[in-house]
């Protein structure tokens, strides 16, 4: 199943209003490395909201690109695009604080900073799963297209999801395993 189009329209129109097409990103644009990781997802299975998030996901900037389409202040705006449960995943994305989060990632009890409040709280399992997925569309999709990002953080990158893979679906860690060990 594959995000339904109106929404995915709507986030590419407002892709396009915010500059995203105009933004340099490894392997050419933010626009066209955001449609491939939505294109990723797909392939894995994701449901649509977590397609519709992985199109979306660096509209608050993220930990690793810290340049925001959006701010904060305006979430209302790409719920109103994509509904309310693809946003949401959009705002647990981009405020994961990676260096508090990642060590303890695949323990159920691990704590998620938001690196937005500063506040630690306990992920549900759906949410620790689709946060895993996502970050490994990312990470994949920067690894495939550009050798210079893989060289540097295809170790470590390798090391992290082979510590998560449980919540990976099997085509994403077949897919990591390609990318980054193969």
């Amino acid at each position: 199943m594959t995000a339904p189009p109106v929404a995915a329209d709507r986030a590419v129109a407002l892709l396009r209003e915010l500059g995203a097409a105009g933004i340099a990103h490894p392997g050419g644009t933010l626009l066209a490395h955001l449609l491939r990781v939505q294109d990723r997802l797909a392939a894995w299975g994701a449901r649509p909201a977590l397609q519709l998030a992985g199109l979306c996901h660096a509209f608050y900037g993220t930990d690793g690109f810290p340049d925001a389409l959006l701010p904060l202040d305006r979430r209302a705006e790409l719920a109103a695009a994509v509904g309310v449960e693809a946003e949401a995943l959009v705002y647990l994305y981009a405020s994961c604080d990676r260096r508090a989060t990642y060590p303890t990632l695949a323990d159920p009890d691990g704590p998620f900073r938001d690196r937005f409040t500063g506040q630690s709280h306990v992920l549900d399992p759906r949410s620790r799963r689709d946060f895993a997925e996502l970050s490994a569309a990312n990470e994949l999709d920067l690894a495939r297209t550009d050798p210079g990002f893989r060289d540097q953080w295809g170790p470590e990158l390798l090391t992290l999801f082979t510590r998560i893979h449980p919540l990976l679906s099997r085509r994403a860690w077949a897919d990591t395993q390609e990318v980054l060990a193969g």
